[in-house]
């Protein structure tokens, strides 16, 4: 058999790694975000950071580029930007 996605609009957000304040507004607590570079800390260089979203199936990382989304039922979780450009569009 085969299947088609429903339409349903989500919510998302992209990961940059210079927007964290973004990230924690979306997400809330179901996120942390981790700074690992002291160079960026002392204002020496761009900021190295990673972010870990609660997810349903446990925590899982989201790389510089990956999209944060929003679920149906207001769960959170990492997508592969490849993987969203092709499974979404913008909403008008």
């Amino acid at each position: 058999m085969k299947f088609r996605k429903k339409p349903v609009e989500i919510e998302a957000i992209q990961w940059t790694g210079l927007n964290p304040q973004e990230i924690k507004d979306f997400v809330g607590d179901s996120a942390k975000i981790e700074y690992y570079d002291a160079a960026y800390e002392s204002g020496a260089g761009p900021m190295l950071a990673e972010v870990i979203i609660h997810t349903l199936e446990g925590n899982m990382r989201a790389n510089i580029k990956d999209w944060i989304i929003k679920g149906v039922n207001g769960e959170f979780y990492p997508c592969k930007p490849e993987i969203f450009e092709k499974t979404y569009e913008p909403a008008d």
